[in-house]
């Protein structure tokens, strides 16, 4: 057999397109959303559909190729490509159904959270997921999922009702509270380490105007601020949401100009109640006279959408991040230190508040292992010009050093970047034991090892 006849027989599978170096449109298709990340598949397979993604796993495994999974690109670590390799490319995969009555979703795996804000919110309906929309749906739930709405409704995790997925062998199975329960736990939280999600279904809940925006003060009140935060959010009802951040202000609209590329520190707030309850609760806020109150009645969508300009696809990232019980005076001392220190405008740390709903669900019941934490710190350097890559990279890195000893001690996988397979451990606690069986279940020869990988057990 020639070795083109297995490319030949893929490539007549496939209703999507099957791209190989030198095609129209392969360095394209190659670009993920952190351009750090410059990676040359051996073929992308731009899939349409569940067949050409069961098409695709046979080969990668009959031909023993690498395997990445791509769904909206964002993954800081690149984890939706590889070199040499083969790239399932779910970006065609983009249906969503919204069942009003039942207040659940079945979204593709290749739709980002705009797709999905989108068509929920025509209903007044939302489910939790990040803070920028252009991010895929795959990659951020199969890693837990936090965001603006996590202390009144949880974790994505803990609102996904059922998967589909392609196995490694090339079965088509869901997974949910009564079907293939050992996967379905696995799923919520363990990244893409056990199949191809092809569609998720998600819980819904009545979110359609919410209260929310930026407050800001000089970085010389920096400790005052953290100190107050770190007491009112774990005491505030669970409709108010606020992620602290340290920042520099963007150079634009709707900030004020004299702000303008201002080190700062502030608080994103969102409130999901009344107008009247959200003045009550944020009546605190304005006692604590920030140099800018932004915070103002919005669609959903659009709190979900206000930081896509800021971070667009195509500029340098590094990113850490650890979970955090407390927040000490000298962790905010720490903390000061290297805000100070940011490096470019859109570097950041930010501190998401998961306690709330997310304190409510048990702790073995997902394998998201820090649900008594407060915090999920991140701290992340950005900046558009491959020539600060060093610098925004070491500033984070130092940053990181500086604080894990205040952490909780374990990562985030959604904010890893190559970090060893300690840290993957450290990030599962005791749910990696049980993690490593599932994985040795249904993927005994770990085609699916291009992630925060967890070594199959043997069986």
């Amino acid at each position: 057999m020639s070795d083109a006849n297995p490319l030949q027989s893929l490539r007549a599978q496939l209703r999507g397109s099957l791209l190989q170096p030198g095609d129209d449109g392969y360095d394209q298709a190659r670009k993920v959303y952190n351009a750090m990340i410059d990676k040359r598949p051996a073929l992308i397979a731009r899939c349409s559909d569940v067949a050409d993604v069961i098409a695709c796993v046979n080969h990668a495994r009959d031909e023993g190729m690498l395997l990445a999974v791509r769904g909206g690109g964002h993954n800081g670590g690149g984890l939706g490509t590889c070199d040499g390799g083969l790239v399932i490319d779910l970006g065609g995969l983009r249906g969503i159904r919204v069942d009003p009555k039942a207040h659940t979703v079945r979204v593709e795996g290749g739709c980002t959270w705009a797709d999905v804000d989108h068509a929920t919110h025509a209903f007044g309906l939302a489910t939790p997921a990040g803070i920028i929309s252009s991010t895929g749906v795959g990659g951020l739930t199969l890693g837990g999922g936090i965001g603006h709405l996590s202390r009144r409704f949880g974790l994505t995790i803990d609102n996904l009702v059922s998967v589909d997925m392609v196995l490694a062998d090339g079965r088509f199975v869901s997974a949910s509270a009564r079907e293939n329960e050992d996967l379905f736990w696995a799923v919520r939280g363990g990244g893409g380490n056990f199949g191809v999600v092809t569609s998720f279904e998600f819980k819904l809940h009545p979110v359609g105007t919410v209260h929310a925006g930026p407050t800001l003060w000089p970085l010389d009140q920096a400790e005052r601020v953290m100190k107050w935060y770190r007491d009112f959010i774990v005491q505030a009802p669970t409709e108010l949401n606020g992620f602290f951040a340290f920042l520099t202000v963007p150079p634009g609209p709707p900030f004020p100009e004299a702000l303008h590329l201002k080190k700062m520190c502030g608080v994103v707030w969102s409130h999901t109640g009344s107008a009247e309850q959200a003045e009550r609760d944020l009546a605190p806020v304005r006692a604590m006279e920030p140099a800018l109150y932004g915070v103002h009645s919005m669609p959903y969508p659009a709190l979900q959408s206000a930081f896509d300009p800021i971070y667009p696809p195509g500029h340098q990232w590094y990113w850490r991040a650890d979970f955090v019980n407390e927040l000490s005076d000298e962790a905010i001392a720490r903390h000061i230190v290297h805000a100070q220190r940011m490096p470019t405008w859109q570097s950041s740390m930010h501190l998401y508040p998961i306690d709330g709903a997310v304190h409510r669900v048990g702790r073995n019941e997902t394998p998201f292992a820090y649900r008594n934490s407060k915090w999920a710190c991140v701290i992340v350097g950005v900046d558009p010009d491959p020539a600060n890559r060093e610098a925004i990279s070491s500033w984070c890195r130092n940053y990181w050093d500086a604080l894990h000893p205040y952490s909780a001690g374990g990562a985030y996988v959604n904010f890893m970047m190559d970090e060893g397979q300690e840290r993957v451990r450290a990030t599962y606690r005791e749910h990696y034991a049980r993690l490593a069986q599932i994985k040795g279940k249904y993927d005994a020869g770990n085609l699916f090892r291009v992630n925060q990988n967890i070594w199959p057990a043997a069986h």
